[in-house]
Parts: structure tokens; sequence; C-alpha cells
């Protein structure tokens, strides 16, 4: 019988954590409505009881749908549909998140940590209004898996769902309700990737992040305090634009190691939904900088901190709503959630903007214009350009929103999406970064009064140094694009810039150089992008002058996959880019061990992610399985050795990945050779099946005598001799037995290859155990022996001989991305520790004067 009683757990705690924030929401409400103190204390500690029960409950929800993964229970719709047997426990995490529902609950988890938080840290003056808004948001949000039904309304849908509940006219179900399968469908085999452990719950905890600050300046307003919630709200802004911006960082390296398009960022409309709110936050920060001395700056940072958040709202729509179609290639299907995911952003901006326009008046205008040496104007201004960037990657992304829009009101839409969509953000993109790279460094002299109207002289020595380190790169790095040229100068203007002031700041006090850091971080990444996508070099040009494939994939644009693949057969060295390449053969992943192990050297189960080990399994010298051992495996992907032979005689090997999967076809991942100034990045663009049953020709029988050469499938061979043995692959030699073995020189490609066919007779009854040479594509049998003639007759037969085509190619200096990353990472946490410990101190202050007020009135 199926196992209730988890899922009904888990459903009960859906529902108790709908309810409780609903609760929540309402007591916040009146907590900040409240007129006496003792009405306010009153429905505080309501709300916090029901806050709390809601955490509790989300945390509930998260064990029962774990307990379902872990135990296999597939029974239930969400465990079948993403995990498997076969599965180790950190893609059992990321099955969690795989779906919709769990990904929802981790962003619900979250906001319920941060939530629990702030009730602890916020303050009597923000508490009630803030978590009045974040309960509001944890009220949609639990909706989104409540999964129950009013009629035709659907609220909702349930990680907890019975698989015959979710596909009731199945047969399997008609023949027996109780059935349950035996394993899961799997995870998506991209996703079986350490990266896809750790970066979901980063970006969803940059997601929660968002509604901190958004919450604070909702709160604000709400008091008629437009500018008291900057100083609490900004490191929050912070923490959140690091965390959000490392975790898709940590998306694009996914990408780079998992998929083949050849790099880490595609412009994929999921990850520009991810990629322009963190644009948006960024920019909010700086604007918070200037709000105290600038109304425009206030405004700004009130208009651009409530967008930060919509925009993650709007995203969801965007990847949830099914609304993409064919324009992103992992973006989520629609569950039925469109419309209640356009009510939580509609709500959401609905209430965001009349509160914004009813409480605009009590904003106070400038005295004064801000003048070009005055530094709120350079942080507006960059500002500015950010929200442009922000603005021109998100109005191409809604081109399918345009068009559903347009097909509501009975209207066909002609715009379409661009058919190369990395050109078309580069074009815009790399002008709009060459500007705030400008804008970082003259920025930051005006901000340090480094230059002002008398003195904008001192701008001169970072600029010279500029140029000439700029005119050594394109010199030396052979930059001929004038426009990359314009990059690549801006870029190192930034960091000459912000390198002089960080000396500067460095010399008073260290707390204070965050963001010169942060700066200089980003303008190393700017040069590490435009030298690894933009001088990328393919090294597997093809010159043999001979079509590899036909397909449409390898002829479309004049035939450029055909000239950027090579084909490599097994064991047969060819000269590539400088390298001498050799394919040695597939490679399984054995759980307990390092490294890889070839793949006949285990037999897999069928059906199992278990083999037994057909030979001693070592590696390093080290013995791990012996002989007749079962062994785990992860049996899915294939891993085909590729021997690189440099000039200078080392050698290496990389490891791309290829899984023949039933759902999505053929999919490859690349092995990468990391070098101080350069990676070489490998991956098989066509396989043969390795599943596939092999196909023999037609048997061609030879009779020989030892010395003879014959002609073995167009290869010279030779029968050097034929000698006794006791032992034999595949057969338990007997002392009775009589086994012999043929020793058969095969010269192929100016090398030899030695085949061993065995002849055993036991009993009276004859054995003929085949040898088979995976590099001649051969099967080679010693059928009889004719003592009289002292002929021996050979039966042989010809398969298709194990290949690859694979395609490699240098990015070089692509180690200054993720350098840059650390960097700017390092100097976000510099600037947060200093908010922090400005924002305790002035709390110290703000409490001694408070206790000074009490000794006065007493």
């Amino acid at each position: 019988m199926n196992e209730l009683t988890i899922g009904n757990t888990g459903h009960l705690f859906v529902i108790l954590s709908f309810v409780t924030a609903l609760v929540a929401t309402f007591a916040y409400l009146k907590t900040t409505l409240a007129t006496y103190p003792a009405d306010e204390n009153h429905w505080k500690r309501l709300a916090r009881g029901a806050f709390y029960i809601h955490g509790v409950a989300v945390v509930g929800v998260v064990a029962c749908l774990f307990s379902i993964i872990y135990n296999h229970r597939f029974e239930y719709q969400y465990a079948w549909s993403h995990s498997s047997l076969a599965l180790p426990v950190q893609y059992m995490i990321s099955c969690f998140w795989e779906g919709q529902e769990g990904s929802f609950l981790l962003w619900l988890f979250w906001n319920a940590v941060l939530g629990i938080i702030l009730t602890r840290t916020a303050g009597s003056t923000w508490e009630g209004p803030m978590l009045t808004v974040f309960a509001l948001v944890q009220a949609f949000l639990a909706s989104m898996i409540l999964g129950v039904v009013f009629g035709d309304v659907k609220i909702g849908s349930s990680p907890f769902l019975l698989l015959k509940d979710s596909m009731p006219d199945a047969p399997v179900f008609t023949m027996n309700p109780n059935f349950i399968p035996q394993d899961g469908k799997g995870l998506n085999p991209l996703l079986q990737n350490y990266w896809m452990v750790i970066h979901p719950p980063t970006l969803f905890l940059g997601f929660a992040l968002t509604l901190v600050p958004f919450a604070y300046c909702i709160a604000g307003l709400w008091r008629n305090q437009p500018l008291a919630w900057i100083r609490p709200a900004q490191p929050w802004m912070l923490v959140g634009g690091v965390i959000l911006g490392v975790g898709i960082i940590m998306g694009g390296y996914w990408a780079y190691e998992t998929l083949n398009f050849g790099g880490y960022w595609n412009w994929d409309p999921v990850e520009n939904a991810v990629y322009v709110p963190w644009l948006v936050m960024v920019a909010a920060m700086h604007t918070m900088l200037t709000a105290k001395r600038s109304s425009a700056g206030l405004k700004m940072a009130i208009i651009l901190t409530v967008a930060q958040f919509l925009l993650i709202l709007y995203s969801t729509f965007l990847t949830r709503s099914g609304i993409l179609g064919n324009a992103s290639v992992h973006s989520f299907t629609d569950l039925g959630l469109s419309g209640q995911l356009l009510v939580y952003l509609l709500v959401f901006v609905v209430m965001a903007v009349a509160l914004m326009a009813v409480k605009w008046k009590l904003i106070p205008s400038d005295e004064q214009e801000l003048s070009i040496y005055n530094k709120e104007l350079w942080l507006f201004l960059g500002a500015i350009v950010l929200c442009l960037a922000g603005f021109q990657v998100l109005s191409t992304t809604s081109i399918p929103v345009y068009s559903k829009v347009a097909e509501l009101f009975g209207k066909a839409s002609n715009l379409a999406m661009p058919t190369n969509q990395i050109a078309h953000y580069n074009k815009f993109q790399i002008w709009f970064f060459s500007l705030i790279a400008v804008l970082t460094g003259v920025g930051q002299y005006i901000w340090w009064r480094k230059a002002g109207k008398d003195n904008l002289n001192t701008l001169m020595t970072p600029l010279v140094l500029t140029l000439l380190v700029s005119a050594a790169i394109i010199g030396f790095g052979g930059v001929k694009n004038p426009i990359y040229m314009v990059f690549l100068t801006t870029a190192v203007f930034a960091i000459m810039a912000n390198g002089a002031i960080l000396l500067g700041v460095l010399q008073g006090n260290y707390r204070l150089s965050g963001g010169a850091v942060a700066h200089m971080g980003m303008a190393l990444m700017l040069i590490g992008i435009l030298f690894s996508s933009g001088y990328s070099k393919v090294t597997s040009i093809n010159n043999s002058g001979l079509l590899i494939s036909k397909s449409e994939e390898f002829t479309k644009d004049d035939n450029k996959e055909n000239k950027e693949n090579v084909l490599l057969w097994l064991n047969q060295s060819e000269q590539m880019g400088g390298y001498q390449l050799t394919y040695r053969g597939q490679n399984v992943e054995v759980r307990d061990m390092p490294g890889y192990v070839p793949r006949k050297a285990v037999e897999v189960i069928e059906g199992d992610f278990r083999g037994i080990a057909q030979e001693d399994l070592t590696q390093n010298g080290k013995l791990y399985h012996k002989k007749g051992d079962t062994v785990a495996l992860y049996p899915e992907n294939i891993y085909y050795e590729v021997e690189y032979r440099e000039p200078d005689g080392k050698v290496f090997s990389l490891y791309p990945r290829a899984q023949v999967n039933e759902r999505m076809g053929t999919l490859a991942s690349p092995d990468i050779r990391h070098k101080a100034g350069r990676d070489l990045y490998t991956f098989v663009s066509s396989v043969a099946d390795p599943n596939a049953e092999t196909i023999w020709g037609k048997t061609e029988n030879y009779s020989i005598a030892i010395r003879d050469t014959f002609f073995l499938n167009d290869y010279v061979a030779i029968l050097d001799n034929v000698v006794k043995t006791t032992e034999v692959k595949g057969i338990d030699m007997k002392p009775s037995d009589v086994g012999v073995k043929a020793q058969v020189r095969v010269l192929y490609k100016g090398r030899e290859v030695v085949m061993q066919p065995a002849f055993v007779i036991r009993d009276g009854a004859i054995a003929s155990p085949a040898d088979i040479s995976d590099d001649l594509g051969v099967r080679l049998q010693l059928k009889t022996i004719d003592p009289k003639t002292g002929l021996f007759t050979f039966a042989a037969n010809q398969t298709q001989r194990d290949y690859i085509v694979m395609k490699a190619s240098e990015k070089p200096l692509i180690n200054l991305l993720w350098i840059g990353t650390l960097v700017l990472v390092a100097g976000f946490l510099m600037a947060i520790f200093r908010r922090y410990r400005e924002n305790r101190k002035m709390d110290g202050k703000a409490k001694k004067e408070a206790g000074k007020s009490v000794v006065s009135y007493q």
C-alpha cells in the first residue's frame, strides 16, 4: 500500500504555513495601526507567534519533501519525476529544487529565516510595517505550493501529489490503483553537478534578500519617514547584492563546466531575468549613498529599491509561467500558475506604486542643482547607466510578453527574439560597461575629493598609466577591433583610478576602501570577459578536407562545425593546434574511487547503478576493488579519455563526458585544463551510442599456417604462433582442459595490434572465445585446428570502430574573470562590514541619548 502519512503531514504543514502567514500579516498590520501601546504589544505577540509557527511549518514542509525524495517514495509524483535510485545524496538535494514546487519552497524557507531574524533585530519602529510586508509575501509564496482546488480555480501546485492522482488515466493505474514504480525518471543530467547543489540555494537567498530593503522602504513611506529607512536597509542591500551576484556567477561557472556552448553566459532569458534585478540592486545601493544629501538621490533610491524586488517577481513570472516557451533552454513549464503569479506581481506593483504616489510629497526638493564637481551627481549618473543597461536587456527579454499581450487584444505582434542573441546583447552592453568603468574611476576621485573644480589634473596620472598599459596589452595581445580597444582601455582606467584611490585610502583607514576594491574587481572581470569571449580560439581545426557529418548542425554557417571539429579513432593519433591527440577509450566513474576506470573493466548490471569488476581496480597504486567485486557506479555518464601530448613531450588527459538520455538525447559536457594564462576547453560533439548493441558484419574465414600473412578486413595480419595457455578470459580453466592461444599480429596505421583468440577443449567439447579489438573494429575466433595440414581456421567479423568527434578551444585570460569575481566579493564584504560597524555605533549613540533623556526627565 502507498505510504500516505508523510505526504499528508507535508500537505498539512503547507496549509499551516499559509494560514499562519495570513494571521501574521493581519496581526502585524494591527500592530502598525494600533493607537495604544497595550494594543500594539498584544497584536505584536500574536504576530510574532504566528510568524514563528509559520517558520516551523515551512521547515516541516522541507523535511517531509526531502524525506520523500531520500527514501525513494516513487508513489509521489515529485519523487518519481525528479529522482532515481542511482542518485547519490548530494544530487538528491538537487532534486529538491529541480521542480517548481521545490524552488518555491526554497524561496519560502529563506524568507522565513530572514523574517525571524528581523523580528529580533529590526526594532520596534520597523518590525510592524516591515513584517506585514514579509508575512504577505510569505502568504503568496505558500499559496504557490498549496495545491487546493475550489471549483475550477486551482491555487498552487502541491509537491505531495500522488503519482496516480497526477495521471489518473494512465492504464497502469486503471489495472492496479496501488502500483508503485520501481524507479524514478531521474535528475536532469545537466543538473548532476556539484554547482547545482550550492548555486540554487545561493540564488534564492539572493532573491529573499531583495525583500528586506523593499520592506524597509515600504515601512519608511508608510510611517512618513522617507529617509530614515535608508540606514538600516543599506547593509541588507549590500548583503543581497553580493549573495545574488555570487549566485549568478555560480550559474555562469556551472554553464561553463556543464554545457557545451563554449562559454559561461549565453544571454538566455532565464539568465537575463536574474541579471537585470542585480544591476538595479547595485544601482540602488549607490543611490543610497547620496540619499542624505540629495533629494534626487533619495527619490532614485526609493524607486530602485522598490524596482529590484518587483523585478525579482517579474523574473519569476517570466521563468515559471511558461510564457517564454522555446525562447529559453531552461525555463520552467507552466503548471497552471501563470494567473496566480500575475496576481502576485500585480498586488505588489499596485501597492508599492500607490504608496509612493501618496507619500512622494514628503520628500523635500533640493535647494540647489547638482554640479559636475558634486560627488552625488557621479553616483547618480552611474546608477542611471546601470539601469539603462538593465532596461536594454529587459526590453529584449520581454518580447514574448509583448506578443502574449498583443494576442490578448486580438492582434499579432511582429516582434521576435534576435536570431543571434549573444551578438545582439553584446553590442549594447559593451558600451554601457565601458561608460560604467569610466564612471567608477572618475566618480571615486570626485567622491574622495581627489579631483574637483580646481584640481582635475590629478586624474592625469591614472590616465597616462592607462594609455601606456592599454597600448601594451593591445599590442602584445593582438587586439585589433576598435570597439574592444575602447572597452579594454576603460577597464584598465577603472583599475588605475580605483587603485590610486585605494592606495590613498589604505594610508588612512582600510575599512573605507570597499568601493575601490569592488570597482577594481569589476574591471578585472571585464578584461577577463573581453579576452575569454572575444578572443576564444578554436584549436580543433579539421584539416582533412573531409566532411565529418552532413547533418544540419554541422553544415550550417558554411560548414562551420565540420571545420571546427576533429574526428578521432580509438588509439589513432592526430595533430591538433600544437598537440598530438589520441582518443584512449570510454571510461566510467566508480563511486568510491578517484578518477575513472576503463568501461570494459566493469560489467554494468543493466537497470542498476552497480557493476561487476572484470579486473582488479587500482588507482595510483592503491587497490580499491578486486576482480569479481560488486562496485557502485555512476552509470549514466561515459567519460571519453582524450590524451594530449605537448610539443615538449608532456602528456595529460581530459575526460569530456556524454550521456545518451532517453528524454533529452545525447548530452555532452566539457572537461577543462586550467592554466595560468588560458583554459583548454574540450567536449565531444558526437559519439557512437555506447549502449547500442554491437552489429557485426558477415563472417569471413581464413585457413592459414604459422608465419603466414593474410588480409584481415583491409589490414595486414600475420599469424606469429599458437601456444598453450592455462588462462582464458571468461572461462574457468580446469586441469583437464586443453587450451591454446593464437598470436595474430595486425599492422595498423604504423603500429601493431596483437590479437589472441583462444581454442579450448573440455571433455570432447570445443569452445572458441573470440578476441575483440576496439582499435580495429574486429572480432577474431580460432575455429578449428588441423594437425595433419598444420592449418588454423579463423573466423573474422567487422563492425564500426570506436570514435569520437570532438571540439577544443582555448580561452585566454579567463582566470581574470574568476579572480575579479573574488576581488568584487571582497570589496562588497568590506563595505558590508563598514556599514554594520557604523550602524552599531549610531545605535549605541541613540541609546545613550535616550538614556540621558530619561535621566533628565526624572
